[in-house]
């Protein structure tokens, strides 16, 4: 049997969203959801109810270093994708969602993923919660490890969509999102993995996210979930 690589999941190592952020994020959020219970529970879940099946590698402790800055320009980006130039919130979502589900070690080192992931993100700095972004990322020593095994890995986003409780609320009141034109978007896809020695994985992903698309500006990413809403 081979041995398995330790495997990056750019979507289950979120801990939650830090204080500062989350508080400015459900204060926007929470005038579209207009009920308070739900957007507690959902904002602090810390499972995203993804299983992976046999044949994917099993996903690596989260990383210690969420609240880390972002690293500066000039470690590049690798082999992150510059975000795309979309003023439609699924639609930009779907893009993110598949770039946090790519990585490629063997070209990238984990600056330059943090400072391709960075570029995605609100420069509102009163909404753009980095720390949940962070998250997403193995320590250095992991990232090393998996650097060793030529581990890449490539997302696909099959589909995204607004929660029930979101399109229900901006039907409700469509006036309701105009303070910060923040969008909740789940994205459900797959996540095929690959390393040394013709070693290969694929998972399910889900994630939900918060995108801000103000009228007449591309999108950004705002944040991410600690838990997948449908």
């Amino acid at each position: 049997m081979q041995k398995r690589s330790p495997s990056l999941s750019l979507s289950s190592y979120g801990a939650g969203w830090s204080a500062n952020r989350r508080i400015a994020i459900v204060a926007a959020i929470v005038a579209v959801l207009l009920a308070v219970a739900t957007v507690v529970a959902w904002l602090s879940g810390g499972n995203n109810g993804q299983q992976a099946p046999d044949t994917a590698a099993p996903a690596p402790a989260p990383s210690t270093s969420s609240s880390e800055a972002a690293p500066k320009p000039a470690a590049g980006s690798g082999s992150v994708p510059h975000p795309p130039r979309i003023a439609e919130p699924v639609a930009y979502a779907k893009a993110a969602a598949q770039m946090l589900w790519s990585y490629d070690t063997r070209t990238t080192s984990r600056d330059q993923q943090l400072a391709g992931m960075r570029a995605w993100m609100t420069s509102e700095t009163k909404y753009a919660d980095w720390a949940s972004v962070v998250g997403q990322v193995p320590d250095p020593v992991l990232w090393s490890r998996m650097a060793d095994q030529d581990q890449h890995a490539t997302g696909t986003a099959l589909e995204g969509h607004y929660p029930g409780a979101f399109k229900q609320a901006l039907t409700e009141d469509p006036s309701a999102i105009t303070k910060a034109y923040i969008y909740v978007v789940t994205v459900n896809g797959k996540q095929q993995i690959a390393w040394k020695k013709g070693g290969v994985g694929a998972e399910a992903r889900a994630v939900t996210l918060a995108v801000q698309c103000r009228p007449s500006h591309d999108c950004s990413l705002a944040a991410i979930a600690p838990s997948v809403t449908q």
